[in-house]
């Protein structure tokens, strides 16, 4: 039993210049993108969970 990879690498040392040019820049968009959403998102459920624990103190105090 050998502990050396059955497939080759899936980054290659010379890039791939068959589509040169447009994968790349869309793809490091669409991370972006997706990193902003996933930091709004949870900006968001953040700001929801305080309120809620705002809330509960609020009704606590009046009890």
């Amino acid at each position: 039993m050998s502990i050396a990879p059955a497939a080759p690498s899936p980054h290659p040392t010379r890039p791939d210049l068959r589509h040169a040019g447009t994968e790349p820049a869309t793809r490091v968009r669409h991370q972006a993108r997706d990193a902003a959403t996933l930091m709004a998102f949870s900006a968001a459920t953040s700001v929801g969970v305080a309120v809620v624990f705002l809330l509960f103190a609020v009704a606590a105090r009046q009890a």
